[in-house]
């Protein structure tokens, strides 16, 4: 973690003052911004003359479609075609950055270097180098429009200006994140930050969930091929671009097999959190491995959690999905961003 970044953020929080959970969970239509800190996520840079040629052979998705103006999300899978983790790929100064939670970072950071052989490719740890927050609100492009030269305008669009680079993410409400070096950074929070308010990494988690976004954590870390998470519906599979370690697995599930499961979203009610890989039970499961897991629950701003599970679609359709067992917080489900027309 950024150390500087961090004693900077600290500085400027009174002592007695820090932000309550409560205040975290600022409801996604709220007017007002929400700034998150998210240096708890991690940074992989992969450089090099082969980076691309690399990374084209490991991870899901077409990496000659990151630039400048454009990142994605993709997956990097086991020969068997299960994710291992999953991330956000975007380009600056001629390398690429993929972001991903710590626990998922630690793996691939000891496991992408394995399939360097004889590449140009660096690969390294570069969390403690960039500065990185996130600012969402119906608010935020007309704020970020009054401190920078361009915005992106859409999700999955980027821009570099003014040293920072600027990705806008998808989501209930425009949500905006910003890269870049210490100065500028530090600069740019303090004039966000009087019109603002503060929230955690769950906050931004919520979003994630909102918008269909299920991240990969190490609890479930190679229990899902790519399709089961909806990893197609967010252009983070490219069935084009030829081989990468586990595609012959994720294609034959497109065009040979059958999908059985596939990620919903969903409220409980319940007095313990859920959290990733929890078992979800369904009394007319016929599978022997459960009806579904958990992928992410954070807290809702009216209560309960608001969560991502992979279940049976059969598990789905039933409409009678508890959490743990038949004795469990019955699931409600919500609509998804996206429709599974699209497949």
């Amino acid at each position: 973690m950024n150390n500087r970044w961090e004693a900077f953020l600290d500085g400027l929080r009174e002592p007695g003052n820090r932000v309550s959970p409560a205040m975290d969970r600022v409801a996604p239509d709220n007017k007002a911004s929400v700034l998150v800190n998210l240096s708890p996520l991690k940074l992989i840079l992969v450089s090099g003359e082969d980076a691309e040629k690399f990374l084209q052979g490991q991870i899901t998705n077409d990496i000659r479609n990151v630039s400048e103006n454009r990142f994605q999300i993709a997956g990097h899978c086991t020969p068997k075609g299960r994710m291992l983790a999953n991330f956000v790929v975007f380009r600056r100064q001629q390398s690429y950055l993929l972001q991903m939670p710590a626990d998922t970072h630690q793996m691939l950071l000891k496991r992408l270097p394995m399939y360097i052989l004889m590449s140009k490719v660096k690969i390294e740890d570069a969390s403690d180098e960039l500065c990185r927050f996130g600012f969402a609100g119906d608010s935020a492009p007309e704020r970020l429009r009054e401190q920078l030269d361009s915005i992106p305008g859409d999700p999955w669009e980027s821009v570099q200006t003014g040293g920072i680079s600027l990705l806008r993410h998808p989501g209930t409400v425009p949500r905006f994140e910003l890269v870049g070096e210490y100065g500028p950074m530090t600069d740019l929070w303090r004039k966000l930050s009087a019109k603002a308010i503060p929230g955690d990494l769950g906050y931004w988690s919520l979003l994630d969930i909102r918008a269909g976004i299920g991240v990969i954590v190490g609890a479930t870390s190679e229990a899902f091929v790519p399709q089961m998470t909806n990893m197609h519906l967010l252009n983070g599979i490219s069935f084009t671009k030829g081989c990468y370690t586990g595609q012959e697995v994720v294609a034959r599930m497109k065009y040979l097999g059958k999908l059985k499961r596939r990620m919903y979203l969903a409220r409980v009610d319940s007095n313990t959190t859920p959290k990733p890989g929890d078992e979800v039970y369904a009394k007319g499961s016929q599978s022997g491995q459960g009806a579904g897991k958990i992928v992410d629950a954070q807290p809702s701003p009216e209560g309960g959690y608001e969560l991502l599970s992979v279940l049976e679609i059969a598990s789905f359709e039933s409409d009678d999905v508890h959490l743990c067992d038949s004795n469990g917080p019955r699931l409600m489900f919500q609509q998804l961003p996206y429709s599974f027309e699209q497949e």
